[in-house]
């Protein structure tokens, strides 16, 4: 029985290693850049579940509560994000840009991420500084 578990265990660890070493290659290695666009894409999620499930105030629905159809249409936009930034790899390797359009990318979208972050901090009622308001609303008028 031992012996199984052991063997199941080695398997396991031996396919999630070619799993995220794949990721990695996709994305371009996974440094720090894409770890904090990640973390970003994760927190967001999970303000927008807690300001739509415990404060009902999504601005995705009629009522503010929470949607599942909603959290798809979510997931899908991150990974279309994520889609973009393997192909800002490969633009790079044609190019031989050395990762500017990659980067470029997990920037822009890391601060996307933040953005929404702080107004589902701000439906939830936490308190933000003016300058942090105005840039916000400034930022809001101006995304496609």
């Amino acid at each position: 029985m031992y012996a199984q578990v052991m063997q199941f265990r080695g398997a396991f660890i031996a396919v999630l290693g070619f799993v995220v070493s794949s990721l990695g290659h996709v994305f371009g290695g996974i440094d720090m850049l894409l770890r904090t666009l990640l973390i970003f894409m994760a927190i967001d999620m999970v303000s927008g579940i807690v300001a739509s499930a415990v404060f009902k105030c999504s601005d995705k629905t009629e009522t503010g509560r929470l949607s599942s159809k909603a959290g798809l249409k979510g997931l899908v936009r991150k990974g279309g994000c994520l889609t973009l930034v393997a192909i800002g790899v490969h633009l790079d390797i044609l190019l031989g840009t050395n990762s500017l359009t990659r980067d470029a990318l997990i920037i822009a979208f890391s601060l996307n991420e933040l953005l929404s972050i702080l107004e589902n901090m701000g439906r939830m009622g936490i308190k933000m500084p003016a300058p942090i308001i105005n840039a916000i609303e400034i930022l809001s008028k101006k995304q496609m």
